[in-house]
């Protein structure tokens, strides 16, 4: 997998939401290099953003808040 950055000549930034998804996990972890196909220099860009944009409440810590605040209380009598 190339740069994705590299390729479309743009720097991650915490204002793309939808991109950054891309290198997140269903659990909402980020990504590897090796998986994402990042170089070191991009990645630590990314993550960087990523963390800025959960700050801000952009972006969720974790999937297990997503799934809480949907309505699903199964559990809850």
């Amino acid at each position: 997998m190339k740069d994705y950055f590299k390729t479309y000549k743009t720097q991650p930034s915490f204002k793309d939401v939808e991109t950054l998804k891309k290198f997140l996990t269903s659990r909402g972890k980020i990504v590897s290099t090796e998986k994402s196909g990042l170089s070191a220099k991009n990645q630590r860009k990314l993550a960087e953003q990523i963390k800025y944009a959960r700050y801000l409440g952009l972006l969720p810590y974790t999937s297990y808040q997503k799934e809480k605040l949907s309505g699903n209380d199964e559990d809850a009598e």
